[in-house]
């Protein structure tokens, strides 16, 4: 049996950098909104997704992939949105099995008041820490990292 390539110093480093940093920005951006949207973060970037999307709308699956989760995860998200008239669904025309995913009125007039403090929390918590040049090789790396994951 192989003898696994265990971490050096400064591969732990990073990995446990990682792991706090992200832990930590991922929370302090749901409690932003939840306390001042009523919001989920997955649900805000559905919002976020679909207000992108021509006509406010795109298929569920498309939706799914995009955010990187399950079907049946979205369709949970999707279902608290609707209840709150922020999201609508609606059959695809050429497609029986198809549903969309549609932004409402009243879920783009949240984003929008959503939009601001979100994004003053994002550079609060990561963006306003690091200089232009830090900012440059973590969007590089966490960039190659992305890609890699895409491919496999």
């Amino acid at each position: 049996m192989n003898e696994p390539r265990w971490l050096d110093e400064l591969e732990m480093a990073a990995w446990q950098g990682f792991l706090e940093a992200s832990n930590r920005v991922a929370r302090r951006l749901e409690q932003q909104l939840k306390d001042e949207a009523g919001l989920s973060h997955p649900q805000y970037e559905i919002l976020v997704h679909l207000a992108a999307a021509p006509d406010g709308e795109i298929r569920m699956t498309e939706l799914a992939e995009r955010l990187i989760t399950s079907k049946s995860g979205l369709t949970y998200q999707v279902g608290q949105l609707e209840r709150r008239g922020l999201v609508r669904r609606r059959a695809c025309p050429t497609d029986v099995r198809g549903v969309f995913a549609v932004l409402t009125d009243a879920g783009r007039e949240l984003l929008h008041r959503a939009a601001p403090g979100h994004v003053a929390a994002v550079r609060e918590v990561l963006v306003d820490v690091l200089d232009r040049d830090q900012l440059a090789v973590l969007a590089e790396a966490l960039g190659e990292v992305g890609r890699r994951l895409r491919r496999a």
